[in-house]
């Protein structure tokens, strides 16, 4: 049995690599509820907004300030390239097309990574040093208050975008439904595009901000991605507030059972739970994925 330290230890944890999964997941579903379909190439967004940061930080120089949000928009571009160079030109329309689509562009982009980074593990230093300190018992990393930082103003700029700006609600509506936003004269194309550039930011964000506490490779997005696709379904998938709560109750479901078992079940556990919650209740927690969108 876990003393009460412990178990506070193991939340924050959880409550740590959760927000990643929550931000990988809030990626899933803007493209979801834009286009109806997976992107696959989401797990790559995780990649390379690491890798990116990576070489703008430590092979060029550049400064955290400049670094970031470089990182981010060059992360942003190759999203929006994925759409208009594959599923834009796409001659079916057919949802499960387009998935196979973006996996095999998920594949074709590891191969890219792997050959203009290699294959060796890297490492990025924490934004803000490395001395831990005690919060109710637990340890913190300065890394993990970043982490923490970083998703709650991500979570609160997506709330004041869809709810507060023009282009916003034009997503919301495409969404709904994009003959209906079309007919209104918004661009559906321009909404599409802006989507899968969003989710290459927010895949981006994600890698960026757990790899000082992580170790970097090329394909390091395909477990941290899978765990955000799962996190998003287990929430309802194409809910945004479902996919940041999926994404947390993941994070420390897992690093409960990882702590009080063994972590070498860690990942067995989250998939499990998944299907759990699909055979209890398949609309996911908050069971209204299809009815409140982004």
């Amino acid at each position: 049995m876990p003393t009460s330290d412990q178990l506070a230890q193991f939340i924050l944890s959880g409550l740590t690599t959760g927000s990643i999964y929550a931000l990988i997941a809030l990626g899933f579903c803007i493209v979801h509820n834009a286009t109806g379909i997976v992107n696959f190439t989401q797990v790559d967004f995780v990649s390379l907004g690491g890798l990116v940061m990576y070489t703008l930080l430590l092979s060029w120089g550049l400064p955290l300030g400049v670094a970031l949000p470089f990182s981010i928009a060059a992360v942003m571009v190759v999203g929006g390239l994925v759409q208009r160079l594959t599923i834009e030109p796409a001659r079916s329309k057919e949802i499960i097309v387009l998935i196979f689509i973006t996996i095999g562009v998920s594949i074709f982009l590891r191969g890219v990574f792997k050959v203009l980074w290699g294959k060796n593990q890297m490492a990025l230093p924490s934004f803000s040093g490395e001395t831990p300190f005690v919060i109710l018992g637990a340890t913190v990393l300065p890394q993990s208050l970043w982490i923490f930082g970083v998703t709650l103003a991500v979570v609160v700029l997506l709330h004041l975008f869809f709810g507060k700006t023009r282009v916003g609600k034009a997503m919301r509506a495409v969404s709904f439904n994009s003959r209906a936003a079309q007919l209104m004269g918004i661009s559906v194309d321009r909404m599409v595009l802006l989507a899968f550039a969003m989710s290459g930011g927010l895949g981006a964000v994600a890698g960026i901000i757990i790899v000082p506490i992580t170790t970097l490779s090329y394909d390091i997005g395909v477990i941290l991605g899978l765990k955000g696709f799962a996190a998003a379904v287990l929430g309802g998938y194409g809910n945004s507030v479902g996919a940041i709560v999926g994404g947390l109750v993941l994070g420390v479901v897992e690093s409960l059972c990882a702590g009080a078992i063994s972590s070498t079940y860690k990942d067995v556990i989250a998939f499990a739970l998944l299907l759990l919650v699909l055979f209890v209740k398949p609309s996911g927690l908050l069971g209204f994925g299809e009815r409140e969108r982004v």
